[in-house]
């Protein structure tokens, strides 16, 4: 099984693996978890769309002894254009879809995002939400009340930011919080960073905290000794 780097990339994703750790166990049921994983193709995240499809297998090999893990590639582009895959359990399949999505301008789509993460969890619980990306140009109520939403269906969402947007931070975080996620940035530079920040959430989803304090490498091990004590 793929293990953790020694190192996380740097004190935020350090903060962030901590935060995951400390969430509740996940039960998945049969077959690991469900991931729903939401990246922005619009036409500034051509490179990291680039690096995304390149380390999204990370999060099969990271749960492969877990049951495994089922994603649904999300994402939104050009004018009003959002899809999604069915719920995919090959990493080649899923790099085959991304790599035939090419990037178009246009404005963030989160609030359709979590209104569809809702409403597939609704259907049949998903156990996490990653959302990437670099700018929020909506407004925050309606998509925080859905982040709420999320919350009391168990689907956390974790928001992994690249760059430095103060108002995509300040609603990035808002929307991890009342989910019961977590947020953290990367930057172009740091594809070691989002590694280990896709396979943590990857873990958590297919296993919960246990499985990410079984799994193997410094990081785990760190992780594992903040765990609280099992209650009697």
């Amino acid at each position: 099984m793929t293990q953790l780097p020694a190192k996380p990339g740097n004190a935020a994703v350090e903060a962030f693996l901590r935060k995951v750790s400390s969430m509740p166990a996940v039960r998945t049921g049969r077959g690991g978890g469900r991931l729903i994983f939401a990246v922005d193709a619009t036409a500034s995240r051509q490179h990291a769309w680039d690096r995304a499809c390149h380390l999204q297998s990370e999060m099969f090999s990271a749960t492969r002894d877990l049951g495994g893990l089922a994603v649904q590639l999300a994402y939104w582009r050009g004018y009003m254009e959002f899809a999604a895959t069915p719920f995919l359990t090959d990493t080649a399949e899923l790099a085959r879809r991304m790599s035939g999505v090419t990037v178009l301008g246009g404005q963030t789509q989160i609030l359709r995002v979590l209104e569809h993460a809702l409403a597939e969890t609704k259907r049949e619980r998903v156990n996490a939400v990653v959302l990437v990306g670099d700018a929020f140009e909506e407004a925050a109520d309606p998509i925080c009340h859905l982040a709420g939403q999320l919350g009391l269906h168990g689907a956390p969402v974790f928001c992994f930011q690249e760059g430095g947007d103060r108002v995509a931070e300040a609603n990035f975080r808002q929307v991890a919080k009342l989910s019961g996620g977590a947020w953290a940035p990367f930057d172009a530079s740091s594809a070691d960073a989002l590694r280990d920040l896709l396979r943590a959430v990857a873990v958590f989803a297919a296993g919960g905290r246990a499985a990410l304090a079984r799994l193997p490498g410094g990081v785990a091990s760190r992780i594992a000794g903040q765990l609280a004590a099992p209650k009697g």
